[in-house]
């Protein structure tokens, strides 16, 4: 006797637009990745005066191929996609017409050719920014909205779109809201739940090219017919409001309540939590993203990290890694900024990289750099707390330097907590998440706790923390001494 087939399990899918490529995965309810693929993008073409753009009419037949290539590859060949949501840079937007069609490339997220309209919306909207801790830098979006605007023509400027807009819309077939976390850099107040008026004033931007905004994991709409045929997603698919990529990858691991706290050691060192209310620093080196459950998510970036080994030959860090394993804690102190200036956990224009006392040799100058991320990851840390915000415990731990198992001892030891390592901490899979809070987990809480899986733990090593406790205090003494504390 035959039996019908059993229906795929449940899957959704999150989509990555970085920079050079488009990645995207399937997963189940489980955290299981089921299917995942890419395609690359055009490399951006940045110019004099520090313009960076990109095509922006790669982005959907990028996302469409990779999409159309992962569903195939699922069991039910895509027929069991719930939801997707897309997350992309920070910042990148791109001038479009009335039908969402672009009038030009995209701007990129590093785009400075709006430097000084973004410092007349520094000006025009300073108590605003005041009241939410933000500042408004040379490359922010806000900036390149009043430039599209001059440059192509408020009468062909119809929208302006970030990139998960554009992509939502082709998915949708309709115009979908902007999600509250890639609208940030625009100029969005998400504690007031309003665009800045009077800066769009200000700068002569009209209020209708304005998007509404709706928190991130928001139903916006669902894949119409012509974006099924394309994708091998099913017509009436709920497509979810994304995330910017930190934010994301934040999310993809499991640090989504208040307290807890993730250090992302890539090129550069980043560290970003859930916070109950919204902190206010003064020196402007955290910064706050509006949490999809209406917590704050406060960051901040350091110009140091991963790149203080940039001059080692990859090939020799296993090697020094086991070598500085054996020796314990480094004679001298290390903060190996590789360039000028430092933007947390202080700001400092003037900053620049030191060591105290002489290495003994090659293994001991790299356990001494190992040790000055960790201090200044420990720095971070202490300043979060000190702005009032709760830090509770292990700390997540995601990007390259997070495969260094003796890197991860000491990061440990260093903040005697100890260190969560979570697998796939990616922002596809950030994004997959918010797709699957509403629809595979009642909310983001639960989706993340269900789906992000087990993760390595790293305790703190009891018998080199005296030796790092001193190290430290040096280093923190040396950088008051030198006036950027």
């Amino acid at each position: 006797m035959s039996h019908p087939a059993q229906d795929p399990v449940p899957v959704v899918v999150g989509v990555d637009v970085a920079t050079a490529a488009v990645r995207v995965v399937c997963v189940d309810a489980a955290g299981r990745v089921l299917a995942e693929a890419g395609s690359p993008l055009p490399a951006p073409v940045r110019g004099p005066g520090g313009t960076s753009e990109q095509d922006a009419s790669s982005w959907w037949p990028a996302t469409a191929g990779a999409l159309r290539r992962a569903t195939s590859a699922l069991p039910g060949l895509g027929r069991e996609v719930r939801a997707v949501a897309v997350s992309a840079t920070s910042g990148t937007l791109v001038p479009a017409d009335a039908a969402g069609a672009p009038l030009g490339p995209a701007l990129m997220y590093d785009d400075r050719r709006a430097a000084d309209l973004n410092s007349l919306a520094q000006q025009a909207g300073s108590a605003r920014w005041a009241r939410l801790g933000l500042t408004v830098g040379p490359t922010a979006a806000l900036g390149r909205i009043a430039w599209c605007v001059r440059a192509y023509g408020a009468s062909s400027v119809r929208q302006v779109l970030h990139t998960p807009d554009l992509l939502g819309l082709r998915l949708t077939g309709a115009p979908v809201p902007a999600d509250w976390s890639h609208a940030l850099k625009s100029g969005y107040d998400a504690r007031a739940g309003e665009w800045a008026g009077e800066v769009f004033d200000a700068l002569g931007v009209p209020a209708g090219l304005l998007a509404r905004v709706a928190a991130p994991g928001t139903e916006s709409g669902t894949v119409c017919a012509s974006a099924a045929a394309e994708t091998g997603l099913p017509v009436g698919c709920s497509v979810r409001l994304g995330m910017t990529d930190g934010c994301a990858g934040q999310l993809a691991t499991g640090a989504v309540s208040p307290g807890q706290f993730v250090g992302v050691l890539g090129t550069t060192y980043v560290l970003k939590g859930v916070a109950r209310e919204l902190p206010l620093d003064p020196t402007g080196a955290l910064y706050s993203h509006r949490h999809p459950d209406g917590w704050w998510l406060p960051g901040g970036a350091s110009n140091t990290g991963g790149e203080a080994l940039a001059a080692t030959d990859p090939a020799r860090l296993p090697t020094l890694d086991a070598a500085a394993a054996g020796r314990g804690p480094a004679s001298c102190v290390s903060y190996p900024l590789r360039r000028d200036g430092e933007r947390f956990p202080f700001v400092s224009g003037d900053a620049r990289g030191f060591l105290l006392g002489s290495p003994t040799d090659d293994v001991d100058r790299h356990r001494a750099d190992l040790e000055g991320v960790a201090f200044l990851e420990r720095l971070a840390l202490e300043r979060v707390s000190a702005l009032g915000v709760e830090v509770s415990g292990p700390l997540y731990a995601a990007g390259g330097g997070s495969r260094s198992a003796l890197w991860n001892r000491i990061r440990a030891s260093v903040l005697d907590r100890p260190l969560r390592i979570v697998a796939r901490a990616e922002t596809a899979f950030g994004a997959a998440l918010l797709a699957a809070s509403g629809t595979l987990h009642p909310d983001l809480t639960s989706a993340a706790a269900a789906m992000t899986g087990a993760a390595e733990e790293v305790a703190p090593v009891k018998a080199e923390q005296a030796a790092l406790e001193a190290s430290y205090d040096r280093f923190r003494t040396e950088l008051a001494a030198r006036g950027w504390l």
